[in-house]
């Protein structure tokens, strides 16, 4: 029988390195309680009209779907946690009228991994901000997120920094039809050179030299000058510029910077900044986050938004390791007699365990014993 087989990059994790997975996971969430964001838990299924925006075809692709045996429609598998907050901001949370602050930790499943080392089970952990669409509402989330790698032990971090909006205004003052423009972004997204001057050979300047340009606009803070002269006078243009220059000028001293106008591998619903943390030893950005303003607007409220999210699983080979605490044996024949004191001692937050097999110290993981005494029971060296 091959039954105990898991589906390919899916794995289970084991005692040690769930300690270590749970207590990474509280720490963060304990980072975020203070610094106001309310912890909220969506559920592992909805409707998927609720999980998935019409016309986002990356995360539909992602979703697991399935029949709901009584209602009929068509269920999905979370693949991302965001859209849930958003729902539960916008709908559930509807009289909130100032900023409200949300984070979360849980699983996600993705029909096909992201790359080749990815799991399909994510454990999702991230932080919202809906209600100001000032920069320093993305500055407060870069620098949670900084700031919860750094504590989960994450070394010499880099911040990559773009802005959507800038392609999407250049797409739009260009006439691109929604369907070029997706294909361009696509190209834009894979670097891929040859592929972008032939899709805009037809293009008018200077729009084609602007999305010519964008691929080659990546580097130090000095890049956002460049940019200035080399792509056209446009209000998204303008805006995300200076915008980006704000995030230089905050960031300066703090984290190794770069900045990439042609960075687009952001969400279907990112609407302005982007951002990724990398750091040595990872292929791919261990954190990413941006602006994602409106995405609400489908549950009946839009708001101004901006986030991050990270994989836990994606941090587990540096997480610190957890040694697990070491408990009190209690033989097997000394119950029921010992059911009152091993109670009280386990209300005491120790762990008592049972012992049916007279096995090891080291098999129990104890390292004192529960005999008993003249008075009750008492506490005594086990080895």
């Amino acid at each position: 029988m091959r039954n105990w087989l898991l589906p390919e990059y899916i794995a289970d994790i084991l005692p040690a390195t769930a300690r270590q997975v749970e207590s990474a996971k509280a720490a963060m969430l304990e980072g975020f309680r203070v610094a106001g964001y309310e912890l909220v838990l969506p559920p592992l299924i909805e409707y998927i009209d609720s999980l998935v925006s019409e016309g986002d075809d990356t995360l539909d692709l992602k979703t697991f779907k399935l029949d709901d045996q009584l209602s009929g429609r068509q269920l999905g598998l979370r693949a991302d946690i965001t859209p849930q907050v958003a729902r539960i901001d916008a709908h559930l949370l509807g009289e909130r009228t100032g900023v409200t602050r949300l984070c979360y930790a849980g699983s996600v499943v993705h029909s096909r991994p992201s790359g080749l080392t990815s799991s399909r089970e994510p454990l999702q952990v991230g932080a919202e901000l809906y209600g100001y669409a000032g920069i320093e509402a993305d500055l407060e989330i870069i620098e949670l997120m900084l700031a919860t790698l750094e504590k989960a032990g994450v070394k010499k971090l880099r911040l990559d920094v773009g802005h959507i909006a800038i392609y999407r205004g250049l797409a739009a003052a260009a006439g691109l039809s929604p369907e070029v423009s997706r294909e361009l972004f696509g190209l834009l997204q894979n670097k891929d050179a040859a592929g972008i001057a032939a899709r805009v050979a037809g293009v008018a300047e200077p729009y084609q030299s602007a999305f010519l340009a964008l691929p080659e606009l990546y580097g130090p803070a000095a890049v956002l000058e460049k940019a200035r002269t080399r792509l056209p006078s446009l209000p998204e243009v303008e805006l995300g510029l200076m915008q980006l220059s704000a995030i230089a000028r905050a960031m300066a001293g703090r984290v190794e910077l770069s900045f990439d106008l042609a960075e687009l591998r952001g969400d279907f619903y990112h609407t302005g900044l982007m951002f990724a943390a990398y750091a040595p030893g990872w292929s791919d950005a261990i954190a990413r986050g941006g602006r994602y303003d409106n995405v609400g607007r489908r549950f009946g409220r839009a708001r101004p938004a901006t986030g991050f999210s990270l994989d836990l699983r994606d941090l587990l080979r540096i997480l610190p390791e957890r040694d697990p605490s070491r408990g009190i044996r209690v033989s097997a024949r000394h119950l029921p007699a010992a059911a009152a004191e091993v109670s009280r001692l386990r209300a005491e937050g120790e762990m008592v365990v049972v012992d049916y097999l007279g096995e090891s110290a080291a098999a129990l993981n104890c390292d004192r014993e529960l005999v008993p005494a003249a008075d009750g029971w008492q506490l005594a060296p086990f080895h």
